[in-house]
C-alpha cells in the first residue's frame, strides 16, 4: 500500500484547482511530482491520451465538482461505489481517483520505461464511468482518527511480543528518509483542505510506513509458522485501517463540500513551478 498514492495527489490537487486556490501548472505539477509524464486515456471528446491540463479542464466542464480516493484490497472496495468494470479496474490498480458531480474516474496504469537503475515513471490515466452513490466504507476524519490511535496501540503491543523487526538502524533510517521527505515537500495536503484531515493523512502515512517496516525488515522473533501468523493477523488490521485513514483525509475537501462549508482562502505561499512535460 503506498503512503502517497497518485490518486490522492490528483484528488488533493485537482480539488484545489477546482476551488480556484491553485493555478492549472501549479496543479499538475503537484499531481505530476516526480514522474516523468501523465496523461489521461478515454476522455469523452478525445480519439487518444491528452495531457492532465486538458483532461481536468474538460472533465470539469462534464460536471466534476470534486474528487474522491478509492484504495480497494481484495475483500474491501474502500471508496468505490461501481460499476462493476471500474471497481474491477480500480481493485487491479488499487487505487482510482472518483469524480463528485459527474460520472466519471480516473484509474492510473503506471509504467517504469529506461535502462535498469535509471527508469522514469509514466502514467496513464483511464477515464471511465463510474456510478454517482456513496463510496463504499469511507469513514469521517474524526473515526479515522480514533480508529488509527486504537489500531496502532493493539498492534503495537502485539509486535513487541513477537519481537518483529520495525526499529533499529533500518527502520531508523527509514524514518529519518521519510521526515526528511515530508519536510521538503512542505504542504501536507493542497490548499483548501481542514487541518484535521491533514493530521489525519499524516498519520496515516506514518502507520503505513511502520507496517512497511514491519514486513520488510525481517522476522524478528517470529519464527516459528505460529507467530509469523500471528504478526501477519496483528498488521493486517492496521493496513485496513491506515487505507481508510487515508481515504478519509483526501476526501475530506468533498465531504465539507457537501456539508455546505466553504474552501478557506489561499494563502500566500511561494507557488510550484511545474518543471515537467505533461
Amino acid at each position: 500500500m503506498l503512503s502517497e498514492p497518485r490518486s490522492g495527489r490528483l484528488a488533493a490537487w485537482g480539488n484545489a484547482l477546482l476551488a480556484g486556490l491553485v493555478s492549472p501548472d501549479e496543479a499538475v505539477g503537484a499531481i505530476v511530482g516526480d514522474d516523468a509524464r501523465h496523461r489521461v486515456e478515454g476522455l469523452p471528446g478525445e480519439s487518444g491520451p491528452v495531457g492532465l491540463t486538458l483532461a481536468l479542464g474538460r472533465l470539469r466542464s462534464l460536471g466534476i465538482a470534486g474528487w474522491r480516493v478509492a484504495l480497494p484490497a481484495p475483500g474491501h472496495p474502500l471508496g468505490l461505489s461501481g460499476p462493476p468494470e471500474f471497481n474491477a479496474r480500480a481493485l487491479e490498480a488499487e487505487e482510482a481517483a472518483v469524480g463528485y458531480g459527474a460520472g466519471f474516474g480516473l484509474v492510473p496504469e503506471v509504467t517504469e520505461v529506461g535502462p535498469a537503475g535509471d527508469p522514469h515513471v509514466e502514467v496513464v490515466w483511464h477515464c471511465l464511468p463510474v456510478r454517482e452513490a456513496p463510496p463504499a466504507d469511507v469513514p469521517s476524519l474524526g473515526e479515522a482518527e480514533r480508529e488509527l490511535a486504537e489500531a496502532l496501540r493493539e498492534a503495537t503491543v502485539v509486535l513487541t511480543r513477537l519481537n518483529v523487526a520495525a526499529s533499529g538502524p533500518v527502520a531508523e533510517a527509514a524514518l529519518d528518509a521519510y521526515r526528511a521527505r515530508a519536510h521538503a515537500g512542505g504542504e501536507v495536503l493542497a490548499p483548501g483542505y481542514p487541518p484535521r484531515a491533514a493530521r489525519v493523512l499524516e498519520l496515516a502515512r506514518r502507520v503505513v510506513l511502520l507496517v512497511s517496516l514491519a514486513y520488510e525488515n525481517g522476522h524478528g522473533g517470529a519464527v516459528s509458522a505460529a507467530e509469523m501468523a500471528a504478526r501477519g493477523e496483528a498488521l493486517r488490521p492496521v493496513e485496513r485501517v491506515a487505507r481508510r485513514a487515508l481515504v478519509a483525509a483526501f476526501n475530506a475537501y468533498v465531504e465539507e463540500r457537501e456539508r455546505g462549508r466553504p474552501c478557506p482562502p489561499p494563502a500566500d505561499r511561494p507557488r510550484r513551478v511545474a518543471a515537467v512535460s505533461r
